[in-house]
Order: structure tokens, then sequence, then C-alpha cells
């Protein structure tokens, strides 16, 4: 969702770090994707329709309505006090630092506070439009009042403090008080910046000019100055169309946090985040607000067969088919507007103009295809220690990847049933499922991959908001993998990563390894064609929106939702003690039981689970990196509540001082770890090294690994189990 209050300021790298964890833990999109060609999610659109259409608006709600009331796994009253819930979190939505609406302005909204339920049975927008208008004078008013500010030298003499988190603050009872707000957050903005140069040039072995306070803060000032008017300038851009897609998630979303409206371009982009694939030329681009730049070459995609495009070409137009079709210049578009005209159906051309480093202009033909982005699939390596014979293999699994078409190109329970059969001819003797940070994805594939591991049974309970719940279960018997499994999760591993690690810790299959709970997310959404609630044709494409529409429970009948899944080894973790996940989230769906179902399986069973326990527990006390990570822990719980600044600039410094002072003892806290030993699978090798691209890839993810403590922990506790079932085995 949009927010306009986007501050620009950094705190500092490790909330920011933080902040970002934590609002992006249950995302389809990453903030740079593939789609068509990779880009940079642009909230803002000036080329979509944005004049008002009545007829399709109404179309759009009731439909939206409808479809929540139907089929939605648990219903609400369209009444007052959704209503309620709806202001609220709209505002929430659109400006969540109370930096662009004063308490006159809240105050002409505040008249609908009980009337949306109204406006959206009777298909109307008084409220909504009254809001744009409000945001509009909003932008204009504080884009003015920060050119001011920034035009002048700003003084930090004055002993005052910028509140950054808008819920400790009320509505601005007037334009006064909200101008100062903005003249303190321009102060912070300056002021971080000229402290990161004092405090470079204060190094040993700062070699440039030292400048003095007063010329760094005049640099900086026009630096902020840039920042905020591109960002401004992409708040102007914003049509009332993406504005009422805001409008209409904040009406879901009071629903849970997992229903959505998407338009018909989102939709296509989640499609294709979900599948792995698109068609279109296989590049990663990003776009500084003006140009639009080339990133990266996707390995095997048809940019990279051409061979012409580099990362660092600059995108000057685009046209259709052959170089004598028209050229629209693209300098200035947003990004996935440039995108849309790139991407394409496979075997269609795209001529791009491009502008090379050195400055020379080219024309080249792409012809598009499919192009998988193999970077967000499942992959292995073997993992060893100097002086271990045993091997253990290692799966990464970055999210339930699946393509739903007819074609169906990409399953990742397919795929991971391959990694096994290389890593098993590989002689690994255990193998580690790594589900840290995997958001979730396909249902259908969580099963079928729960099922490579036990003969044959039920793995998750789907119940809707009627009728009894459906078991899915297992119904194969072969078991692709029999031995020592370990499961690895964090705070953002969800949805189909608890049902998958939730099943085998009920099977007792698999010793489930991680941080002190996962997300939380046990709901099961799908999508609906919002097109065909209406016959009216002049409306359509409404788009679609997915709607949660039932609830999965373990077999056991407990549930993930708010609850997650608790591993049977918690390692240190700096989130361990952050709240997160879906409990955190605006009217999240309750946690419920439902009655168990009976299961059983022989493929493999824990020996001594608290031995597993035992000996890590020591392990990790021992170690002095996880005692870091514990102090990490409770260093950036109190920095998550933290969110008042000092602005006067002796005690900004000395405060910053003191933050880099603790920040500081946790620098290169993750080395590479000599004993641990990654090696690619045999079977990969000619792939990973028909690409300089790829093979720095691979370098990368290698050492990546090498420095990972908790996998490295992981790998003992499997060890455990291969000497602990020997020596069981050695006793019969």
């Amino acid at each position: 969702m949009l927010n306009f209050d986007r501050p620009f300021g950094k705190f500092d790298f490790d909330k920011f770090l933080l902040d970002m964890k934590l609002k992006t833990s249950f995302v389809f999109f990453s903030f740079l994707g593939i789609v068509g060609i990779a880009y940079f999610v642009s909230q803002f659109n000036p080329f979509r329709n944005g004049d008002p259409n009545p007829q399709k608006d109404a179309a759009l709600i009731q439909a939206i309505l409808q479809g929540m009331n139907r089929l939605h796994f648990q219903p609400k009253q369209i009444d007052d006090a959704f209503s309620q819930q709806v202001y609220d979190l709209y505002l929430k939505d659109v400006d969540n630092g109370k930096r662009f609406f004063n308490k006159s302005d809240i105050d002409q909204l505040k008249g609908y506070e009980k009337q949306l339920d109204d406006e959206a049975n009777a298909g109307t927008f008084q409220f909504f439009d009254l809001s744009v208008d409000l945001m509009d004078k909003a932008v204009a008013k504080t884009q003015g009042w920060y050119r001011e500010m920034l035009a002048n030298p700003l003084d930090f003499s004055k002993n005052e403090m910028l509140e950054a988190d808008g819920k400790k603050l009320d509505w601005a009872k007037d334009d006064a008080e909200l101008r100062s707000r903005w003249e303190k957050w321009m102060k912070y903005e300056v002021l971080y910046r000229v402290n990161d140069e004092l405090d470079k040039q204060e190094k040993p072995d700062f070699k440039g000019e030292k400048k003095t306070f007063a010329t760094l803060e005049t640099e900086q000032r026009q630096k902020v100055l840039d920042t905020y008017d591109k960002w401004f300038k992409r708040m102007q851009k914003t049509d009332r169309t993406h504005r009422m897609e805001i409008y209409l998630n904040a009406i879901t979303n009071v629903f849970d946090p997992h229903s959505g409206y998407f338009s018909p371009r989102e939709k296509e982009n989640f499609d294709i985040q979900m599948s792995g694939k698109l068609e279109g030329i296989g590049a990663r681009l990003q776009s500084d607000g003006e140009k639009t730049s080339v990133t990266e070459i996707v390995p095997g995609g048809p940019a990279w067969k051409q061979g012409v495009l580099q990362p660092k070409d600059v995108i000057l137009k685009v046209s259709q088919g052959e170089t004598d079709a028209e050229s629209l210049d693209v300098m200035g578009w947003d990004i996935d507007d440039v995108v849309s005209k790139i991407r394409g159906p496979k075997g269609t051309k795209v001529t791009l103009t491009i502008l090379k480093p050195d400055a020379t202009e080219k024309v080249i033909t792409i012809t598009r295809d499919v192009v998988i982005m193999e970077e967000g699939f499942a992959k292995s390596l073997i993992l060893s220690e100097t002086d271990r014979q045993d091997k253990v293999g290692y799966i990464f699994l970055p999210k339930f990847y699946a393509d739903f078409t007819p074609q169906g190109l990409t399953s990742c329970a397919t795929d991971v049933a391959k990694e096994i059969d290389k890593l098993k001819k590989e002689n690994v003797r255990g193998i580690i499922l790594d589900l840290r940070n995997n958001g979730g994805g396909s249902l259908r594939d969580v099963v079928q991959m729960s099922g490579l591991f036990i003969e044959e049974g039920p793995i998750v309970q789907v119940k809707n908001r009627t009728r009894k719940p459906e078991i899915m279960s297992d119904n194969d018997p072969q078991v692709q993998w029999g031995g020592p499994l370990v499961v690895m999760v964090n705070g953002f591993s969800a949805s189909a990563s608890e049902i998958l690690a939730a099943a085998m810790q009920d099977y007792h299959r698999a010793v489930i390894v991680g941080s002190t709970g996962t997300y939380g997310k046990g709901t099961v959404q799908r999508f609906l064609d919002l097109d065909n609630a209406t016959g009216d044709d002049s409306v359509k494409p409404l788009g679609e929106m997915k709607l949660t529409i039932q609830k999965f429970y373990r077999i056991t009948g407990k549930t993930t939702q708010l609850d997650g899944v608790t591993p049977d080894i918690v390692l240190p973790d700096f989130y361990n003690l952050v709240d997160l996940g879906e409990r955190e989230n605006d009217y999240p769906l309750e946690s419920t039981t439902i009655d168990p179902v009976p299961y059983s399986q022989n493929a493999y069973h824990i020996a001594d689970l608290g031995k597993l326990k035992s000996a890590s527990t020591a392990r990790v006390e021992a170690d002095p990196t996880f005692q870091k990570i514990n102090e990490n822990a409770v260093r950036l719980r109190k920095k998550k509540d933290q969110s008042q600044y000092p602005l006067q600039v002796d005690k900004y410094r000395q405060w910053n001082k003191r933050q880099d002072e603790e920040a500081k003892q946790f620098d290169d806290l993750f080395k590479p770890i000599e004993r641990f030993n990654l090696q690619n699978l045999a079977a990969d090798m000619p792939q990973i090294q028909s690409d300089t691209s790829r093979i720095a890839r691979n370098e990368s993810w290698l050492n990546d690994k090498k420095k990972d403590i908790q996998l490295y922990e992981a790998y003992h506790i499997m060890q455990d189990m291969i000497r602990i079932d020997a020596l069981a085995a050695g006793k019969q």
C-alpha cells in the first residue's frame, strides 16, 4: 500500500534494516523483482486512466463487498462499526506519520466516520473524493514549506526532539504546528547526513577535502531538497485510480490483512512472482525517477542471448516490433510503465534505444521469450566439516512457487524432489531443508513436498466457514527421502512454510530448528475475478480480489494462525525479542482449534530429541558468536521502541556516537567458519559455469552460507542425529 508519509531520513542502519524486515515479512513482491523485465515496483503510475468513472467505481466496490460476504471465511456486518474501522485504517495508510493532514482536514473527514458503510453499499465515494482533494492540497502546501525551509541554513542550536512515530502524535491542531513538524523533519534529514560526512572526515584514512559544518550543511540541504522533490513529483503523479486501490484495500483489510484488491496489472505481476516465469526480455532494471537503467541480465534469457544489452545501459526509447516502428521516449516515465512497453508475449519483438556508459547510443531488437527466474528456485549444496566423513545435503527453498497455467513449467515440489535425487546420488547421510524467510505460496505444492518425507497420510486440514474440514493428504506411498531431516525456520517463515514444518513436527519426522517462532499465518487465500460479478462489459476489466476463504489447521487440530510453529530447538536470532508476524497486523483472524485426525508414519522417527536439544544448547552457550547474537537481539529490541531523535547538533552527535559504539561491537559478527565446508553438486556445475554472472552469484551464495552460524549449528544437529541413529542401530 502507498503511504504518503514516506520518510527519507535514516534513523540508523540497524533500525532501517529492522523496519524493512518487519514491513516486508509477508509480502508477495520484493522491492527488486522481475516482471517482464525486473524493476523496482513503482507505487505511482501517471499513465493509468485516472478520470472518475462513477459507474465503474460503483460496480467495483459492490463486486468486492459481494465477494467478501459470499466467500470470506469470516464476513463482517457492513455497519457503523465497520465504517469506523475502514476510516481509521485508511487514514493510517495515507498519513501514518501525521505529516500531511491537520485537525481541520480531519474534522472535514470525520463527518464520514460512520457513513462509509452506507457509501460502500450505495457505490458512492464522497469521503474518498474529499480525502483525495485534501491530500492534493496538503502535498502542494507541504512542498512549499520544505522548499522554503531548505532554501536557507537550518538552525541546529535549539534543544529540540523529533518524534518520528505518528502513533505517538495527535493530529496537528493547525498549519503552524504541522509546519513545525516539517521543520523538525528537515533538520533531521540534513543533520544525519552532515553527521555522516563529519564522521567520515574524522577517520584516519580520510583523504578528501575536510569541510566545515556550514559547507556540509549547504551541500546536504541540496541533497535533501533533491530527494524530497523526487518524492513529491511521484506523489503528484499519483492518479485517482491508484488512490482508489488504496481505499479499496483499506476496506478489504478490515476483514483480514491478507484480503486485498488487485488491479489487472498488479494481478499479472503477482502471477509472475508466484510462477517464477515471465514472458519478456530477461533484464533487471531500476529507476532513479528520471532514467531507467539496466542492473543485471538474466542468464539464458533473450537479452543475454542477444548479447548487446548490458548492466548500466540506460533505456531511452521503446518501440514494438522492428526498428521502423514508432518509438516512445521513456525518459522520466515511471518504471512500471517502461516495463509494460517492454514486456510482451513470447515470439514478439521489442526494439530498444539504449545509451551506453561511454555515451554512445545503440538501437537493438530483442525477441521476447519465456524467462525463468532461477534465483528464486530451490537449490542445493553438500555440507561437510574438516575431519568428518559424513556428508549432509542442504536444500534452500526461498518460496513455495508454482505455475498454475496449463503449461505448468514450474513447481517447487517437483524441484525439491529433483534436488533430493541429486543429493542421494552424492551419498548424503541427512538433509537440511531451509525455509527461513520463506513467506509461503502454493498449498498444493506444500502437500506434495511434505509427502516426499513420509509414506502417505494427512498433511494439513483446511476449513472454510461452513463445511467440515477438508483433509489434504499425501496419497503417494513412495518416500523420496527416508533419512534424518532438519527443517530450518525463522520469524519470517510463513503460511506454506509453517504447514510443512508443522506436519514434520507432528509426525516426529524432522527436527524443526530456528528462532523463537514462525510468522503465524494460518489462512488460505484465493483469487476472485471481479468481472464475473457484473454483466456490464463497459466497466470491465475490474481486476481481481484476493480473499481469505479458509483457515488451515495442523493434523493435531491446532492452528498456526497467530501461534506459528515453535521449533524443537530454538537458536539465537536477531529478531527473537522483537514482536513481529501475524499478531502485529491490523484485524488478523483469531487462533482456533478443531478436532485432530489420525496420523502415523514409519519412514523415520527422531530417536532422542532430548539429547539433540541438550547437545545443541551446550554448543550454543559456549559459542561467542551466538552470545553476541543474543546481545544484539536485546539492542534491537530497544531500538525498535525508540522514536525520538535530538536535533541540537552536539546532542545529536553525542547520541549518534553512542549508537555507533553500541553497534560497532556487532560489526563483522559473521565471519567465514573455517571448518565448515560447502560444495556445489556435481550435477549443477555445468549450468553454474555456463555464465560469468551465474558463477559470481554462486560464489556470493557460498560465501554467505559459509558465514551462516545457524546453518552450521543445524549441520551439527544433523551430525548428532546420524550418530544417535548409528548407536541405536548398533544396539539392535
